[in-house]
């Protein structure tokens, strides 16, 4: 070959190299990986590994039960009128229905969070997306949810940001929306968010933010607290910043213009809407002063009567309302403290630190407790003094022992009946007589009365007739006449000791006792908790009037009888001149308790007071004479509680009233007459409680209520004051019944 063909020939083969041949060749570097039909088939790939995960995930992962915190609710306690008195609990959350949040105001969290609520299926794809791909990349814990995805992120789920947790929330919330209607999972929502000021849910947030129930809120109010969600720190208008304010206006603007957007809202009410600054925040009440006693007794007369175990109850969503009228309860605050606590110095004096008070008083119509006082302070002193039951109830117990002469026809020991009238005699330290077990005790003072009516035993509460009349009813018969009442009497003996008021009881309880007196012999049960209302269930309480336990004769027998301790008796403190008023004082052994229970036709209060040893002694807890407090030789049923009971019942009771008396015995009838004595009481021992002078040359006492005589046989004598005054007019009813002025001498009464 020669040099022109050898090089024509190396041009050709240069040729064929640079156009490549199809055929024969072979591709080299990154290309050999990478084609459109590989990266296609590779995308697709993943797609369908994906969707085949999502598809077991779905079908492995179940909805979960709804996490314990999401659950856990407080326990609201309220006054009758709706006010709350206290919540309890780690969480302040109320769960409410739906129903009971006003229709716009539903629609503003809707419009705030999801306006395509009522419409998607329960997730938003797009917005999932973003917010796992912010997660993996670092960029922050951002990225949209649908309501439904929230709800399931606080009820089912944790706060915790990572993909498993977006990706659960997925599945769960598709689920969810299939299972659940629109209605459940917006209230699920709404009672689950947060809202700041420690309020979780919609009910605690309207109590945070506006002082009212959910289901009073406006929609002007309902867009700020669905505003509130997105940053509730922030967004608190009395604290936030400059700035903050700024946000949650337009995001308050922005809710409602979407639900003008949406047709939620009337563009015109819309325009005419101005922001609704919320109240500042309020220290959540705390269990201070009588709060405590109001809801610890609350709570034990709920686990009482409603069947519930103490594990229910304290798992929350409990609305308690009470029938404490707020106004009454701090009347009676008000007059513990005037005429107690004002005049004590317990810190300096032995005697005054050891009085502890105790007061309940109780609508006799209807059972409810409309007034606890139960003590200084609860967490100055725990014990709630107005259910304590340590304490003798004292003369306080005499009513019943004529109540049950009274209900069985009992006679004296020579046959005669036991009515008011009847004569027994009143020696101090006289031995019954037909006791097997012997019994003498002494009247106060160690005052001989001499022969006496009933009337005027019960007037000066005479121990030895007393005494007496329970062994002529039969111990027996007294003490199931006390249980019929409302007095705990189970196991007690039925010795002529319980007489004298052995036996303990509570101010609650005797409140209780006279209030069936009051009712004409129907029983009361005194009922501090009006009502029980939960989501989930209903809650049935008993009715606090009982059926007739005595006959009304009876009952009002014993009413008209005690009208008479107050208007010539022991209980001269809380005489009235145009209230009608019945009670008997109190006073125990060594003076450890002292009482006044006393009623009109519409109130009944017990007051009483109990010696107990001061913290920081050897006494502590102990107990011990009241003697020498507040400047008192002895305190006395007649003295501070009567004075206390007065100061509330006539501040508490409006215009005056009558009782209705169904009875031919007794001061508020006719008195009968004085006995002549055999021999003249010896002078007291104690000279400082001198007895009254025999008011036997007086004209009959008798109460306001009493009628003008006739000629029928149940006619009723004139009525007469205990000074022998004219009788009183029918007072117009527009009188305000005033306070009785403190009585002269501050001498105890003999009870």
């Amino acid at each position: 070959m020669g040099r022109a063909e050898e090089r024509q020939a190396r041009q050709r083969g240069a040729r064929r190299a640079a156009r490549g041949r199809p055929s024969g060749g072979k591709r080299t570097g990154i290309r050999r990986f990478f084609t459109w039909k590989k990266l296609l088939g590779t995308f697709f790939g993943f797609c369908l590994l994906g969707m085949l995960g999502f598809v077991i995930l779905y079908m492995v992962v179940d909805i979960p039960e709804g996490n314990a915190a999401a659950k856990m609710q407080s326990n609201v306690y309220r006054y009758s009128n709706g006010d709350v008195i206290a919540r309890t609990g780690d969480v302040n959350r109320e769960i409410v229905d739906l129903a009971k949040v006003p229709e716009d105001v539903q629609k503003t969290f809707v419009a705030a969070e999801n306006k395509s609520f009522y419409k998607d299926e329960g997730i938003d794809f797009k917005g999932t997306a973003r917010g796992v791909l912010n997660t993996v990349t670092g960029k922050g814990k951002q990225g949209g949810s649908t309501i439904t995805q929230q709800y399931v992120k606080n009820y089912y789920l944790s706060q915790d940001q990572t993909v498993s947790r977006k990706l659960q929330e997925l599945v769960i919330s598709l689920k969810v929306d299939r299972e659940k209607s629109k209605d459940d999972i917006l209230a699920g929502y709404i009672n689950t968010s947060y809202y700041g000021r420690g309020a979780y849910g919609i009910q605690a947030a309207a109590q945070a933010y506006y002082g009212v129930d959910a289901k009073k809120l406006d929609v002007s109010q309902g867009a700020y607290l669905a505003a509130l969600l997105q940053a509730p720190s922030q967004y608190d208008w009395t604290s936030a910043t400059a700035t903050g304010r700024k946000l949650v206006k337009q995001r308050w603007n922005y809710v409602l213009d979407n639900m003008v957007e949406e047709g939620w809202l009337d563009s015109g009410k819309r325009a005419k809407l101005t922001f609704p600054t919320p109240e500042p925040p309020k220290a959540p009440p705390g269990r201070e002063g009588q709060i405590g006693y109001l809801v610890d007794e609350a709570k034990r007369e709920v686990l009482r009567d409603s069947g519930l175990s103490e594990a229910q109850f304290e798992a929350g969503g409990y609305t308690v309302t009470l029938n404490i009228d707020p106004k009454k309860q701090k009347q009676l605050e008000k007059a513990v403290d005037r005429k107690l606590n004002d005049k004590l110095d317990r810190k300096k004096n032995k005697a005054d630190a050891r009085v502890q008070a105790g007061a309940a008083s109780v609508d006799p119509k209807t059972g409810k407790v409309l007034a606890m006082y139960g003590g200084e302070d609860y967490v100055k002193h725990f014990t709630n003094n107005a259910t304590r039951r340590d304490y003798q109830s004292a003369s306080t117990f005499k009513p019943l022992i004529l109540a049950a002469a009274l209900e069985q026809g009992a006679t004296t020991q020579d046959g005669k009946p036991i009515t008011a009238g009847t004569i027994y005699d009143g020696t101090s330290k006289r031995p019954v007589k037909g006791s097997e077990v012997g019994f003498a005790p002494p009247n106060e003072d160690d005052v001989d009365y001499g022969p006496v009516t009933v009337q005027k035993a019960m007037n000066k509460s005479i121990n030895s007739v007393f005494a007496q009349m329970g062994v002529d009813v039969g111990m027996p018969k007294v003490m199931e006449m006390a249980g019929k009442l409302g007095m705990d009497v189970e196991g007690l003996p039925a010795v002529p000791a319980q007489t004298l008021g052995s036996m303990g009881a509570s101010p609650l309880e005797m409140a209780g006792v006279y209030a069936t007196l009051d009712n004409h012999g129907k029983k009361v049960t005194p009922a501090l908790v009006g009502s029980v209302e939960h989501k989930d269930r209903t809650i049935d309480l008993p009715d606090p009037i009982g059926d007739q336990v005595i006959k009304r004769g009876t009952a009002d027998s014993l009413t008209s009888v005690l009208t008479g301790v107050v208007d010539d008796g022991t209980g001269h403190a809380v005489r009235n001149p145009v209230q009608d008023v019945a009670g008997k004082t109190g006073t125990s052994d060594d003076n450890k308790s002292a009482w006044f229970t006393g009623y009109t036709p519409k109130l009944v209060t017990s007051v009483g007071l109990f010696g107990e040893g001061a913290p920081g002694t050897p006494e502590k807890n102990k107990q011990v004479s009241m003697r020498g407090a507040g400047g008192l030789q002895r305190v006395a049923g007649g003295s501070f509680p009567a004075e206390i009971w007065a100061a509330y019942t006539f501040d508490a009771m409006g215009a005056p009233s009558k009782f209705d008396l169904d009875t031919d015995m007794g001061a508020a009838i006719a008195p009968p007459p004085e006995p002549t004595k055999s021999q003249p009481p010896r002078e007291p021992s104690s000279t400082p409680s001198k007895p009254e002078k025999d008011p036997s040359s007086k004209p009959p006492t008798q109460s306001p209520s009493s009628k003008p005589p006739t000629q029928s046989p149940s006619s009723k004598p004139p009525t007469q004051s205990p000074s022998s005054k004219p009788p009183t007019q029918s007072p117009d009813p527009s009188h305000t019944i005033g306070i009785p002025d403190d009585p002269d001498d501050r001498v105890p009464g003999r009870d």
